[in-house]
């Protein structure tokens, strides 16, 4: 087949242009997954802050919460099976509280994970769950969107209640469990005695300065952070 030269100018500038859309097309989904990434993350940063603020109120600390963080390994006591971090608060430079996770492995529906605060003098600051599944309308009573038996938690310690406190009541301990559901609320209050038990062991840990952390690299976090810091101070959910 003979094209003539018209032909063949067109079929080149036809060309020329799908190439030039492509380019255009790929770069542009290029640009929008960066940007979209980076507002994922904001809004990751965004969220977590939030449910640390719920746990400790933002106005008794002054330090960057979500940069001064601390690792976490491998815990049998907290039932957790890979590294985690500790958010540690602080206010002119004193310890005044930290949070970090511990999971109720022995769920109805099975693992219930929480965060869960405490002072820096052994009282728990507050706990809430971040994942679990259990069941609709009886276990996850836990999660405070649902009730506010989690709340029961708040300023409890490892002395208060003693050991035979720390159970559900049909236990024998003080802590409510919920009408045809024993299993759950069992889980958790164990999970939040293994944490206070943790923090015991550990508080000079969880509080220690991070030496493998530059000051350039603490400041490069808090900077990230700025952003979520002062979106999160306007606006706090339960």
């Amino acid at each position: 087949m003979n094209f003539s030269n018209l032909q063949i100018k067109n079929i080149l500038i036809t060309a020329s242009l799908l190439t030039l859309f492509a380019v255009s097309g790929a770069a542009l989904v290029g640009v929008t997954f960066i940007q979209t990434e980076d507002d994922i993350k904001h809004n990751e940063k965004l969220t977590l802050l939030r449910k640390l603020n719920n746990i400790i109120p933002a106005e008794s600390y002054d330090n960057d919460l979500l940069a001064d963080t601390i690792i976490i390994k491998p815990c049998t006591l907290l039932s957790t099976k890979e590294e985690s971090l500790a958010y540690r608060a602080r206010k002119n430079s004193q310890n005044v509280a930290v949070v970090f996770s511990s999971i109720a492995a022995n769920g109805y529906n099975g693992s219930i994970h929480l965060l869960v605060g405490i002072n820096e003098n052994g009282n728990l600051s507050g706990v809430r769950v971040v994942k679990h599944r259990e069941t609709p309308g009886l276990g996850d009573a836990v999660d405070i969107s649902h009730s506010n038996w989690i709340l029961g938690f708040n300023d409890k310690s490892l002395s208060n209640p003693d050991d035979q406190g720390w159970k559900v009541k049909r236990d024998g301990g003080i802590f409510d469990q919920f009408t045809g559901a024993t299993i759950t609320p069992r889980a958790v209050v164990n999970a939040v005695h293994n944490a206070l038990l943790y923090f015991e062991k550990n508080q000079d840990m969880l509080f220690s300065l991070n030496a493998d952390k530059t000051a350039s690299e603490i400041k490069a976090d808090t900077k990230a952070n700025n952003k979520a810091n002062s979106e999160a101070e306007n606006s706090k959910q339960p």
